[in-house]
């Protein structure tokens, strides 16, 4: 009975998120608290949603800091000097731009942090995204799929927790997987090339000159992140809202600050399309290296695990507040600047404490784990790698890493090694479904992704599912084809 009111639990959240029949923090919530009372373990509810909050609470604190150092890191333009190179190599192109999208978030993607890469992704690229009418849901859905093959590095989380759960060395799951993981992210340029070439069908192929042609003068663009609590008309940390200065081509300049078509070296270098606005208020070029300093010692502190990641978070955002912006007022305009996104997240993770909570609480996910284990037919023994590699898509989606990789992973290469099948190989298959586990609703990351690019979750699910399930097929495949699993 418990197996079967989980699935149903899952499938009611799925379908009633996809067809934006209830908000993703009220389906989480109110859901789980419903299927809860079901089960006839209503009255341990509080304990199960504390419990919940309890082991999310650090993952929650982890993501309103990293929101706020990395908001801050865009607004000083840490990063514009990547961003400029993406824009340059992008051009007006649609097949350009979803390449560069998933190239952007590949990179990034090094640091071992979903949330990091997805905010700068998402500041770099939403404005052209917006700019030539593409379509968001490809930018979160190639986004999502890229670091989902990337979170296999050792320092990413599923891999160290397979070599943990399974008491065997990372980098003897990870290494020779390289091949595999490399296919699946040729797999996710080529994906990204096919939806490129979709939506330059739909647009048509345009240059710089006619896309700021169409736009009418006057016309509100969005072109940055971080302006600063005077900058622009928006200021909310993300996306300044200026106007463009009359005129045809390279007019997209900001008109308040370049005082007309080709004022900026950075305008003329990229054609006046900018991604990031070049002017704001915000930007401390003085204390670049400072910036790039603090923020590679912050990330060879995450890698060396010098400290727990949100105390590493927590010093990193007030120090380079406290650097950047000595005034009182400018730190809180800053934080002010990205609450919204802090809270947007934060409120999610929250909400899915409850999921979680009830699931494992009452016992749902072990009973289900445990059917799906025994539904393994005796004959496909000898292919537990397969097998694990198969199940490690559906349950990554719906069980958070930590449940999937200590409570069922050792089941299975108890399994695989009564077969005959080593501990190594079943490791290595247990990552083949992180690309589909990104866009999981228990991944914390996905929605500061979905929320940034202003995509409701319900349409990046429906979009991202099918591409990053054919991403993991061919990482399991490959490691399959070239011997690895």
């Amino acid at each position: 009975m418990l197996t079967i009111l989980g699935f149903v639990m899952i499938a009611t959240f799925l379908v009633l998120i996809m067809m934006k029949k209830m908000s993703p923090i009220a389906a989480l919530v109110l859901i789980p608290a419903l299927f809860c009372v079901f089960v006839g373990k209503g009255a341990h509810l509080g304990d199960y949603v504390l419990e919940g909050v309890g082991n999310l609470a650090p993952t929650a604190a982890m993501l309103m800091f990293a929101i706020v150092y990395f908001g801050v890191m865009i607004d000083v333009g840490l990063f514009d000097p990547i961003v400029r190179g993406i824009l340059r190599f992008c051009k007006a192109d649609p097949v350009r731009i979803v390449v560069g999208t998933a190239l952007l978030a590949a990179i990034v993607s090094l640091d071992g942090d979903g949330s990091t890469t997805f905010m700068i992704t998402v500041s770099a690229m939403y404005p052209l995204y917006k700019r030539l009418k593409m379509s968001l849901v490809v930018m979160t859905g190639v986004a999502a799929t890229a670091n989902g093959v990337m979170n296999t590095l050792p320092w990413g989380g599923p891999t160290a927790r397979a070599a943990t759960a399974l008491k065997v060395d990372a980098a003897d799951i990870f290494v020779p997987m390289i091949p595999a993981l490399a296919m699946g992210l040729v797999c996710v340029f080529l994906l990204a090339y096919a939806l490129g070439l979709r939506e330059r069908k739909r647009l048509g192929m345009l240059s710089l000159d006619e896309v700021l042609e169409k736009e009418t003068a006057g016309e509100t663009v969005l072109v940055g992140a971080g302006a600063g609590a005077g900058a622009g008309a928006g200021g909310d940390g993300r996306m300044s809202l200026i106007k463009k200065a009359t005129g045809g081509a390279g007019s997209g300049t900001d008109a308040s600050a370049s005082g007309g078509a080709g004022a900026s070296d950075d305008a003329e270098e990229d054609d006046g399309f900018q991604g990031l606005d070049p002017n704001r208020s915000t930007l401390r070029p003085k204390l670049y290296w400072f910036n790039a300093g603090l923020t590679v010692v912050l990330l060879t502190a995450m890698i060396m695990e010098w400290l727990p990641i949100p105390v590493l978070f927590l010093l990193g955002a007030a120090l380079a507040l406290t650097v950047n912006f000595p005034h009182m007022p400018d730190q809180k305009a800053r934080i002010g600047a990205h609450a919204e996104n802090v809270l947007n997240v934060t409120g999610m993770v929250f909400a899915a404490a409850v999921f979680t909570g009830v699931l494992q609480g009452t016992g749902m996910v072990d009973s289900m784990a445990k059917w799906l284990v025994d539904a393994i037919p005796e004959g496909m023994g000898p292919q537990m790698g397969l097998v694990t590699g198969l199940l490690s898509l559906p349950l990554t989606y719906f069980m958070s890493n930590d449940g999937f990789y200590f409570g069922v992973l050792p089941v299975l290469a108890e399994a695989g090694q009564a077969h005959g099948v080593g501990t190594l190989e079943i490791a290595r298959a247990s990552i083949a479904g992180q690309a589909l586990h990104m866009s999981s609703p228990l991944v914390p990351a996905v929605y500061v992704l979905v929320g940034m690019a202003k995509v409701e979750f319900g349409d990046h699910t429906k979009f991202t599912v099918k591409w990053a399930v054919l991403t993991s097929l061919v990482v399991l495949g490959s490691g399959i084809l070239f011997g690895i699993i």
